[in-house]
């Protein structure tokens, strides 16, 4: 199999694992045209692309655990950190509405199997990255 397939095969693989894991409830909160396009813009990103979104969201993490340390989430480490996520978000979103980053951030706070996901790295993150997201989105 060339490696394009094999990258097709990939790209395809995490569209059937998060539709198998969330689609009813994201179809259900943002809906079916929402969804859809989101997962069309996985399936056309290139490889160049995912090799940036990967390298993307490492920084953005780096970022956010040394923010963390300063305490601070209008500081300029978290201001960055809340930008990273903003342009990682932009990977998968059509249009970036202040409002919608925003919501999204919330909703890493409000249900638990995000908090975790942030949390594992450092108890209290998720909370951080909202707080941030919130000040760079006001």
């Amino acid at each position: 199999m060339a490696d394009q397939e094999k990258f097709e095969g990939f790209k395809q693989k995490l569209v059937d694992e998060n539709e198998q894991k969330y689609g009813a409830e994201i179809r259900e909160k943002y809906g079916e045209e929402a969804v859809n396009r989101s997962n069309q813009k996985l399936k056309n990103m290139t490889q160049e692309e995912y090799d940036r979104i990967t390298a993307l969201n490492e920084e953005l993490m780096q970022t956010l655990l040394k923010a963390y340390q300063t305490g601070d989430p209008a500081g300029e480490l978290a201001q960055r950190a809340a930008d990273l996520h903003r342009q990682w978000l932009s990977f998968y979103w059509d249009s970036y509405s202040k409002e919608a980053h925003a919501g999204v951030a919330q909703m890493y706070v409000d249900d638990p199997r995000f908090t975790a996901y942030y949390d594992k790295k450092q108890p209290g993150l998720a909370a951080f990255l909202r707080d941030a997201v919130l000040i760079y989105t006001a």
